[in-house]
């Protein structure tokens, strides 16, 4: 699925994150000003939104890709299927 180079950069990726929600909860025990926070929990959204279109991206070039090429209905429909429950799940784009 994903190479090792791929998989530190997520990684790192993600300790980012986690220091920006611990930033978050440290601001919120400061009691630091509200508009501060928010700007802080929309950066730690939209870090964790990048890393979920990089697993997407990949899951679409790798498990998508081959089971398409397979030639294998079902395996292609059951994958079809998957992207449908993720579409509806996160980006809201089909109901």
């Amino acid at each position: 699925m994903l190479s090792d180079d791929e998989k530190k950069k997520l990684q790192n990726r993600l300790r980012r994150v986690i220091g920006q929600v611990e930033a978050v909860g440290r601001m919120i025990e400061d009691e630091e000003y509200c508009v501060q926070i928010l700007m802080q929990l929309s950066a730690a959204t939209g870090a964790l939104g990048k890393v979920g279109q990089i697993v997407l991206e990949q899951h679409l070039k790798s498990c998508v890709t081959e089971a398409i090429e397979s030639g294998d209905a079902a395996d292609r429909d059951e994958k079809l299927e998957e992207l449908i429950k993720i579409f509806r799940k996160y980006a809201g784009v089909i109901d």
